[in-house]
């Protein structure tokens, strides 16, 4: 009896690497595929290719192009150590970049709010209008929902900035009393274990979620290619325009939108702190925070403090 369950376990194991190795020599194949074949994914005129970038978006031959790529760029950055660097220094310059930029809507989310106010308040207006051009004309409900939108742009948008900053609240148990290469190490497997893991969770079920509420007949994430190119025939937009209130925010597919954006940016700075940590284990502690740029205040320590 055990040594049947031996033999399956080892055979389960032994076909699970089969597989593994499988789909990452069929991602070269299909990258090459879909590159020489973008009309079948690409021109949206033909409802079919809707359903097929519906579909590969959150497929696992998506997912095992996105991976080899990842095992490439690694495995060219252990034999050149600069071109990983480089690696790190552009993804942290993105995140930077994206979050620098979008924070500005915590300013704008303020300064709209105490405009509400004064309209409600003072000016006792139902509804409110701005432009350059083409006037945006809501009522004051549908501006004051709104609001949310800010949030959920500086929470998605900010959070791989925030993390360069190391500004996230972090529970340390046995971190602070190890060794510098020992916190490196659990940074890797943090980034491989748990970071990545999680932002491929989200953007699977992100991917269907925005869909879903973009296009009818609705997709699923166990349909077949071939159950969803059957679907094609009877596609037609339907973008989820629906609020909470009558005269309310209606553009809540936005907030899907920025779902499945927050998982691609959190997955793309998981393989940049995962290259962080593995070149600062090989480089030892002289090589800590190469590179890293933070937001700092001015001159001295005390400045620099104050902007974290």
């Amino acid at each position: 009896m055990q040594d049947d369950t031996g033999i399956s376990f080892f055979g389960a194991l032994f076909n699970g690497l089969i597989w593994l190795v499988q789909n990452i020599a069929g991602a070269f194949y299909n990258f090459g595929y879909a590159v020489t074949h973008p009309q079948l994914w690409l021109d949206w005129s033909d409802k079919a290719s809707i359903m097929r970038f519906v579909y590969y978006g959150g497929s696992a031959e998506f997912f095992f192009v996105v991976f080899t790529l990842f095992l490439i760029l690694t495995a060219i950055g252990l034999f050149r150590r600069q071109f990983m660097w480089g690696m790190v220094r552009v993804f942290e310059g993105f995140a930077n970049g994206i979050g620098r930029f979008f924070a500005w809507a915590g300013l704008l989310m303020v300064i709209q709010q105490i405009v509400i106010v004064f309209m409600q308040r003072i000016f006792a207006r139902p509804e409110m209008s701005f432009g350059l051009g083409i006037a945006l004309e809501k009522d004051i409900s549908w501006f004051a929902e709104e609001l949310k939108l800010y949030n959920a742009l500086v929470v998605c948008l900010c959070v791989t900035y925030t993390f360069v900053q190391g500004g996230h609240v972090r529970v340390d148990l046995v971190y602070s009393g190890i060794s510098f290469r020992a916190k490196r190490v659990i940074d890797m497997l943090g980034s491989l274990i748990f970071m990545m893991p999680v932002a491929v969770l989200t953007w699977m079920y992100g991917w269907f979620f925005l869909w879903r509420h973009l296009i009818v007949p609705k997709p699923s994430a166990s349909d077949q290619l071939e159950r969803l190119v059957m679907k094609a025939r009877a596609l037609r937009w339907n973008v989820e325009t629906i609020g909470f209130s009558p005269n309310g925010f209606n553009g809540y597919f936005l907030f899907k939108i920025l779902l499945v954006t927050f998982a691609a940016i959190v997955f793309v700075h998981a393989i940049a702190f995962f290259y962080r940590s593995l070149l600062e284990f090989i480089e030892g502690q002289g090589s800590e925070n190469k590179y890293l740029d933070k937001d700092t205040l001015g001159e001295g320590e005390e400045a620099y403090e104050g902007a974290h």
